[in-house]
């Protein structure tokens, strides 16, 4: 049986626009998945947070 996987919004701290997708792991339900990653806009690595729906 198919499971349906959890596409989550990561969204920029600096200007707030949602430059990635990423599935979140199981374990991290209740957390907020937060990784540092590269923004286009900004110009450089900076953190991006998940994204309320």
């Amino acid at each position: 049986m198919a499971t349906k996987k959890r596409l989550t919004k990561l969204k920029c701290k600096d200007c707030g626009r949602v430059n990635y997708y990423s599935n979140k792991p199981k374990a991290l339900k209740e957390e907020k998945l937060s990784l540092k990653k590269f923004c286009r806009w900004c110009k450089k690595h900076i953190e991006h947070k998940e994204k309320k729906k």
